[in-house]
């Protein structure tokens, strides 16, 4: 919520009062010189909502005239709109013509601002249509102080927002310059909203106002505080940047360096170039947290070793489901889904380190098994047990014996065949020696003993490559199913972000029917020709974007 306006009007006052400060907040004065310099900020937990921020701008006032750069006022009028989503514009007295000659500032936001980049990102160039400000500018309200009038007209009794909408009544004849701080007010701020406030307490009161307890302060202006602070906590939407992305705290000082920055440079704060690069900073951050929690996610779930790749596949998929789902929360604009191919890609890799070290776990587990489970044939065979006639059979026996125990140890992991594998065949010069060596054995008879050692270990071979072929087409099926889940939570937000804008959509195309119609009475019919191209556009927009899908591009 930003407040703008003259200079010694109250406006931090009333900032405090949404702030539920009587002592402490922004800071008051009491003498003509102005207080605030520049845009301070404050930060509090919404009294309504819960998981959102009360951010409050206080501005400096406008047309002080100890300023030595008068520039300085139509920048700070145009910052508080970029950063905010309801702009408070603060008023003394009744909002008559000087009132409206003295909101200059409004007209001159189609100079100061720009909504879309010409040739790029450059925005020096004056391509944007000023109607466009429509779509991201803040609520308005007017908050008229020290007001004295009745609020009535022909004798009927009228509310606020009624008085504010006679006021911005357009009327045929009269120079331009009286009437384009209507015309624009109008054609930005489609929300607008009036509140009249009595002086709060007396002439000679006012000088410690921040010191007046509530029961001292004119009952009026008490009630219409409440008034205005209840209108703030529960209609007051949460800033949000094209696209319907909710601006964060980060995100907002992102935005405020970006405007702030170009302004300074001499440029034109754009609103499409403001985005274009939250985007970048804000999808790189939503890669991380979804990298990172599915690292959180791993290090809980998986237990290594794994038996059987399905335990692993299982848990890689509901990781990077959640994973997806962190990302998808925070991501916007995401042009060719080029930031979720990276999410996908480093989730990949993750996925790939964890199998290779349950491949490692495994294969240490299962060496430290086989090295404890053939202790005693290798002690037998280094003190030439087995070097005696019939010692083949014997070692053969001792073999199948470790193996059948090797088999049923638990928790051996994927990779226990493989170690097996690469065991034996590390045993069969030793098997061998002790075959040529068993003088029981016929020439013959060793010549079988061979040929059966070779069938068994070409059926070991046989059977874990058939196990590696299975693990390789069900990590295949594993990519296809990673880009079906990738594509599935991607399509659902696509048909969110299209139901948003769809809504958002309709809500300009009230605005400017409602307008239209308004200037149909006013007899404006130029500008309600130029009303009736724009509605015509936005229909087709609408149209396009119905008959349009976007398609899920990651690979």
């Amino acid at each position: 919520v930003a407040i703008v306006g003259l200079y010694r009007t109250g406006k931090s006052y009333l900032m405090n009062k949404l702030a539920g400060k009587d002592k402490g907040g922004f800071s008051l004065g009491a003498t003509v010189q102005a207080n605030t310099k520049g845009i301070w900020m404050w930060c509090r937990p919404h009294p309504k909502k819960p998981g959102h921020t009360l951010v409050l701008l206080d501005t400096e006032g406008l047309g002080d005239v100890e300023k030595s750069n008068i520039e300085n006022d139509s920048w700070v009028f145009a910052l508080s709109i970029l950063l905010s989503s309801t702009f408070v514009y603060n008023s003394m007295g009744t909002i008559d013509q000087f009132a409206l000659e003295k909101l200059h500032y409004v007209t001159e936001l189609t100079e100061l601002i720009k909504v879309k980049a010409s040739g790029g990102q450059n925005c020096e160039e004056d391509d944007a249509i000023p109607d466009n400000f429509v779509w991201f500018f803040p609520t308005f309200i007017w908050a008229v102080r020290d007001f004295t009038l009745q609020l009535e007209v022909d004798g009927r009794r009228i509310s606020a927002d009624e008085y504010l909408e006679n006021a911005l009544q357009r009327r045929k004849g009269l120079p331009e310059k009286l009437d384009i701080a209507k015309k624009y007010i109008r054609e930005f701020f489609p929300s607008r909203k009036c509140f009249v406030f009595d002086r709060p307490a007396t002439r000679q009161e006012l000088v410690h106002l921040e010191d007046l307890p509530e029961r001292k302060l004119n009952p009026d202006f008490i009630e219409e505080a409440h008034r205005f602070r209840s209108h703030i906590f529960e209609t007051a939407e949460a800033k949000m940047i094209p696209g319907g992305h909710v601006v964060t705290g980060t995100l907002l000082g992102h935005l405020a360096v970006t405007y702030v920055d170009a302004i300074r440079s001499g440029a034109i704060p754009c609103i499409e170039n403001a985005v274009v690069a939250l985007a970048q900073i804000e999808n790189s951050a939503a890669v991380h947290d979804g990298v990172k929690r599915y690292e959180e996610m791993a290090e809980l779930l998986f237990t290594l070793p794994a038996e059987r790749v399905e335990e692993l596949l299982n848990v890689h998929a509901e990781c990077e489901q959640e994973a997806i789902q962190v990302f998808l929360d925070r991501s916007f604009k995401d042009e060719h889904q080029e930031y979720q191919k990276q999410l996908k890609n480093q989730i990949q890799t993750k996925f790939e380190e964890i199998c290779r070290r349950n491949e490692q776990v495994s294969l240490d587990r299962c060496q430290a098994v086989l090295l404890e489970l053939f202790q005693d044939l290798e002690a037998k065979i280094c003190n030439g047990k087995y070097a005696v006639p019939g010692g083949y059979q014997c070692f053969l026996e001792d073999q199948r014996e470790a193996v059948e125990n090797y088999h049923l140890a638990p928790q051996k992991g994927l990779m226990a065949p493989v170690a097996l594998q690469d065991f034996l065949k590390s045993k069969e010069t030793a098997a061998q020696s002790i075959l040529q060596a068993d003088r029981n054995l016929t020439v013959r008879q060793k010549e079988i003993e061979v040929e059966k050692a070779r069938a068994e270990a070409s059926q070991r071979e046989a059977a874990l490559q058939r196990q590696l072929k299975e693990q390789t087409q069900r990590m295949a099926k594993e990519n296809e199913r990673s880009y079906r889940a990738h594509e599935a939570q991607l399509i659902a937000k696509m048909e969110e972000n299209q139901r948003r804008q769809q809504m958002e959509h309709e809500r300009v195309l009230n605005h400017m029917l409602q307008e239209q119609r308004r200037l149909q009475e006013e007899r404006y019919h130029s500008e309600v020709g130029r009303l009736q191209s724009q509605i015509a556009n936005l229909n087709h927009q609408i149209h396009a974007g119905n008959s349009c899908r976007k398609k899920c591009v990651i690979s």
